[in-house]
Formats: C-alpha cells, sequence, structure tokens
C-alpha cells in the first residue's frame, strides 16, 4: 500500500469505479482502491503515477481488477462503486457530488467553504494547495449552505451507508479562521441526520471556538500543521506560517480538554522537506497532548507551485510510519478509536497498518 500511495497507479480504465477526483481543498487527485479489505486513496492523475511502475488493468465483471508491475501480476484490487446520492440535485438544482463526495469506501467530505484568504494571495497561498481548481472548473459552488449539506449528508446515509463525515473550509478571516461556519454546518447536519462528524480549520483566535464547536455537533476536530519545520512553513505555506506552531500546540492542548484524547488530530505531509526526525519528535509532542499525528505522503497536485515536487519515496514513509505506528499504540490513541475524520479513514496514509 505505501508504495501504491508514494509511485500512484496508471489506470486502463480510467472509469471503473468513483470517479476520481481532480483538484480542490486537502488531498486530490486521486482515486479510491480497495486493498486486502482496506481502501487507500491513490493518486492517479500526477506526473508520478502518468510514469508508475503499476498499472491496473480493466475490471472483470466482478469489479476485481489486477495490478500489475511492468507484465507481473501483483495484486488484486477492486474500486469502490459510484455512490446513488451522485445521482441527485438540490431543488435549486445543483448536484449533490458538488456539495458533498465520497471518500474512501464509506465517507462523506466537503469543503464548505471553497475560497481562502490565503489562497487568493499569490504570496501568501499553501504552495501544495488547488482548493480554488475545482471551483474555477464548474465542480463544485463556492459555499455549501448548511441547509444543502444537512440534505446531501441524509441521502449519502440513507441511500450509501455513509459511516461519518468531514468537513474542512478555507480559511475566510483571521479570527475564528471558519469556525463559525463550521458550527452552522454541522447543527444544520445534525438535525437531519445521526452521523458523527469531524470539523477542520485552522487554530481559532479564542478557545471558546472549541466548546462552542463541540455543541454545534462536531464530534473530532482536525488542526493540520502540514508542515513542521518553522522555515519551510515560512517558504512553503507563508500566509498560513503567520500561525506559529506554538498556537497550534496551545490550540491542541485546549481542544484536548474539550473533544477529549483522541479526538483531535492533525495532518503531517512527509516529503515537503521536513526531516524524519522532526516529524518523529513533534508527533511525540502531539501524542503527549492527546493529538492524533496522521502523517500522509505529499502528493503533487498539477497546476500548483509544488507540481514537479517529487513525491516521499516508500522506504522514507516506511521509516516515519513503522515507529510512529507503536508509538501511537503504546500512547492508546489508535485510529480505530476515532470517532469521525481522516485519521479514522485512514485512507490516506497506511498508518492504521503499523499501529497493529
Amino acid at each position: 500500500m505505501t508504495e501504491l500511495q508514494s509511485f500512484g497507479l496508471r489506470l486502463v480504465d480510467p472509469s471503473a469505479g468513483v470517479a476520481s477526483r481532480k483538484g480542490g481543498a486537502g488531498p486530490s487527485d486521486h482515486k479510491a482502491v480497495t486493498v486486502d479489505g482496506h481502501t487507500i486513496m491513490v493518486p492517479v492523475h500526477t506526473s508520478t503515477a502518468w510514469n508508475s511502475p503499476f498499472t491496473a488493468q480493466a475490471p472483470d465483471a466482478q469489479g476485481r481488477s489486477v495490478v500489475t508491475r511492468g507484465t507481473i501480476p501483483i495484486a488484486s484490487i477492486s474500486f469502490p462503486k459510484q455512490p446513488r446520492f451522485y445521482a441527485m440535485q438540490t431543488l435549486d438544482g445543483v448536484p449533490y457530488s458538488h456539495i458533498a463526495t465520497l471518500h474512501g469506501a464509506d465517507v462523506l467530505a466537503t469543503t464548505v467553504l471553497q475560497t481562502c484568504i490565503r489562497y487568493e494571495s499569490r504570496k501568501k497561498t499553501c504552495q501544495f494547495c488547488a482548493i480554488g481548481q475545482s471551483l474555477a472548473a464548474g465542480r463544485t459552488i463556492s459555499h455549501k449552505t448548511p441547509q444543502q449539506l444537512a440534505e446531501v449528508a441524509r441521502a449519502a446515509v440513507l441511500l450509501d451507508g455513509i459511516k461519518h463525515m468531514v468537513m474542512t473550509t478555507g480559511t475566510p478571516n483571521a479570527t475564528d479562521r471558519g469556525a463559525q461556519v463550521l458550527c452552522d454546518s454541522a447543527f444544520a447536519i445534525k438535525a437531519a441526520v445521526n452521523i458523527p462528524i469531524q470539523g477542520q480549520c485552522e487554530p481559532p483566535d479564542k478557545d471558546v471556538w472549541f466548546d462552542r464547536m463541540l455543541a454545534s455537533g462536531i464530534d473530532t476536530l482536525g488542526m493540520h500543521l502540514e508542515v513542521v519545520t518553522p522555515a519551510l512553513r515560512e517558504k512553503i505555506m507563508p500566509g498560513k506560517a503567520q500561525v506559529p506552531i506554538s498556537r497550534y500546540m496551545e490550540a491542541f492542548e485546549a481542544s484536548v480538554r474539550v473533544f477529549g484524547r483522541g479526538q483531535v488530530s492533525t495532518y503531517i505531509l512527509a516529503g515537503l522537506g521536513d526531516t524524519r526526525e522532526a516529524i518523529l519528535e513533534i508527533c511525540d509532542r502531539l501524542l503527549a497532548l492527546g493529538v492524533y499525528p496522521f502523517v500522509v505522503p505529499f502528493v503533487p497536485i498539477s497546476g500548483t507551485p509544488l507540481e514537479d515536487h517529487a513525491a516521499p519515496s516508500p522506504e522514507f514513509m516506511k521509516s516515519i510510519l513503522e515507529p510512529l505506528g507503536r508509538s501511537v499504540a503504546e500512547a492508546n490513541l489508535r485510529s480505530s478509536d476515532i470517532k469521525a475524520g481522516c485519521g479514522k479513514c485512514g485512507a490516506c496514509s497506511s498508518l492504521s497498518v503499523y499501529e497493529s
């Protein structure tokens, strides 16, 4: 799995399974693939994937596909099916898939605000981010209303058995940093359907937002560091780096008191220049606070300043995930105990495999 996520996958039949996702916020240019009962997100639209040694052959009548390396079969995979809720639209004609999408096998994911104060400035944008691409291509809308999100979430649970939901957002301001829009959305969703929700935003300016987020119906919280070395943060994500790591650590400590150990997480992108030692050192600090450190391989997204940046090698990822998996288990913060979110889904990293 680690090799597939590092090298990506060439597809003989790109239409197999759920439509792949290009551009947008968070992990992108991926396709969901099930290997040995575990669904992972594998890059398929990146330059690395186009030159990958792995090829997925066209699936058979049962939906199974053989992965080959050269001419040698090495694995059997399958693709999650297109969800039924994708065929629906709101009363005002917006396709449900423009409001939220299937991620992994059973996770509903949405970007509530598809605009961001960081992305709108060339001097401040995170160089790996493509939040504006899917909006420009007409594959989504700029602001998903609470009513739209509630409608789609209810349909996804009833029609497709969705188990939990991830709500991220572009950063709208330098104060609550998206917490308010997440609260409004979660309140409406929980009134419509009982589904565990993870909210994701930058640390808000005041810790009281954590109590408000929990009260609104958000079950778990993600505040994503992405890069952990201060100098690298200023270079790769100059706008977001204005919120220092010290504020993140304060916010992690405060939010764990509200949501509980293991119900607060962060996303760390391995392969952008942080050393193995730097990543593992901050992960130890996070685990001591009760925060789940979800380390994933960086995937270069087409159309971003880092589109030609190499993905990390499988060896580099293993050198981090193997000891980190042991540390997560020793801290009793396993992904399986998270109520909702990226760490629970686990599709973008093989970390959960190393926890056992």
